[in-house]
């Protein structure tokens, strides 16, 4: 069965207390928007369509920076679910399959509970996930007859008795698409918030001789983001979630509550990772790669038997070729280090190329912009650049070529050739004794006379 998605993102979030639109707000480096339409596209949807409302500029330019075929429909005004989901209509007026209705506020569904819902559609015209909460408070509860899902009653609208029932809405559904869209031609707005909701839509296919079900799924799946502090909670159930995924996966992580991951990191088995390591969008660690204590990873792919760190900083477009070493305060930027390479102490190396079992020394820096462009430093195999080199790109150091510590390079180096680039060093005689002797007196004139 054909599969469309309707992601509901249209509501501002006020208990957000932010100019930026609730759904944009970030977990592990992607918008919640955007975690909710990979939780869906696990089913393989044919069609994906968004339902914006506010921020809906900046909503549609991050939906389509994920994914360039995602549809953005708008909702001028917020009357309700059932009035969000209507606006997807059009958008699916020619689909013939299911839709399933995901919130771009609820990141963390997993496969096995969407895949349970579609299971569920072979046998039930509407699939209502729900979850047993250990405090049910406001949510909206299912009201079950055996297997079959009579009703939800938001708990504005809810007896005493059906306050009692702990099966939750969570607000996620499934049916056949033009079912749904009739369904909610029907739904009225007779309720205490005079909205129109679409969990109506489960009384009004009974009353139409369908079915409805729920599927049960685990309360943590269902978390909602409505404030900041949500919002950190599921930032740190992403991580708890990933970090545990990765060591599954045979990866070492020396202190697990320390490390950081991205929603897209990508990290090989036996690769080792060490406390107090963070891991922006981006970022791919081969297998038997190592990253040492306090590095920050950003854009960049560290290849097999490679070392980073500690203190080191990737930026994007770094490309770590096998058993490079990048050491302690370095920061590489827009550079591929070929393999064998080292960079271990002291450095700033951008938009540059650096050969294979070349050794950089400390303090050296590729002095890569002018102030209005960006300049490359191509350096090739089997080069000692000695410490404390500027190199002023653009410039190019050939293979097997040498520069002596404290060298200014502002001409190619040929292959196999020493630059050396110094003032001359001129010495003073005794002119340090008697300098710091007339130092040493003014200092004791001035604090005489306070």
């Amino acid at each position: 069965m054909s599969i469309a998605l309707i992601l509901l993102a249209a509501g501002k979030g006020t208990r957000m207390e932010s100019d930026l639109p609730k759904v944009l707000h970030p977990i592990a480096g992607a918008p919640m928007l955007i975690h909710a339409v990979r939780a869906g596209q696990t089913l393989g949807p044919e069609r994906v369509v968004v339902v914006a409302g506010h921020g809906a500029e900046a909503v549609t330019a991050a939906a389509h920076d994920y994914d360039d075929e995602i549809e953005v429909v708008l909702q001028t005004e917020q009357l309700g679910t059932a009035h969000a989901v209507a606006q997807a209509r059009v958008a699916l007026a020619d689909f013939d399959g299911d839709a399933l209705v995901l919130y771009g506020d609820t990141p963390f569904l997993t496969q096995d509970t969407l895949e349970e819902m579609a299971i569920a559609r072979a046998r039930a015209d509407v699939v209502v996930l729900g979850f047993d909460a250990a405090d049910p408070g406001r949510y909206g509860r299912l009201v079950t007859s055996g297997d079959q899902l009579e009703r939800i009653v938001e708990y504005k609208d809810a007896t005493d008795e059906e306050r009692a029932i702990t099966l939750c809405n969570s607000g996620v559904l499934a049916a056949d698409a033009q079912t749904l869209f009739s369904l909610i031609d029907a739904v009225g707005n007779d309720n205490a918030s005079g909205e129109y909701y679409l969990t109506d839509i489960v009384a009004l296919a009974q009353a139409r001789g369908l079915t409805a079900t729920a599927v049960r799924c685990d309360e943590a799946e269902t978390l909602g983001v409505n404030s900041r502090a949500e919002l950190a909670r599921a930032e740190a159930l992403f991580q708890q979630n990933a970090r545990a995924a990765l060591m599954a996966e045979g990866v070492t992580l020396h202190a697990p509550d320390t490390v950081y991951l991205s929603w897209d990191t990508i990290v090989g088995r036996d690769a080792e990772i060490e406390p107090n390591v963070v891991f922006a969008p981006g970022v791919t660690v081969e297998s038997g790669a190592r990253i040492r204590a306090f590095s920050h990873l950003e854009g960049c792919h560290v290849s097999r038997g490679a070392t980073v760190g500690p203190f080191a900083r990737l930026r994007p477009g770094a490309e770590l070729a096998e058993d490079v070493h990048i050491g302690n305060f370095v920061e590489i930027k827009n550079a591929l280090i070929d393999e064998g390479a080292k960079v271990n102490h002291l450095t700033y190396i951008g938009d540059a190329e650096v050969g294979s079992r070349t050794n950089i020394g400390a303090g050296t820096i590729t002095c890569n912009y002018d102030g209005v462009m960006k300049h490359r430093t191509t350096i090739g195999a089997d080069v000692f650049i000695g410490s404390n080199t500027m190199l002023v790109a653009p410039v190019s150091v050939g293979d097997a070529a040498m520069t002596a510590t404290g060298t200014i390079v502002t001409q190619d180096v040929p292959e196999g050739d020493l630059a050396i680039g110094r003032v001359q060093q001129s010495n003073k005689p005794g002119r340090a004794r008697k300098l710091m002797q007339f130092l040493r007196a003014k200092k004791a004139k001035q604090q005489e006379g306070r």
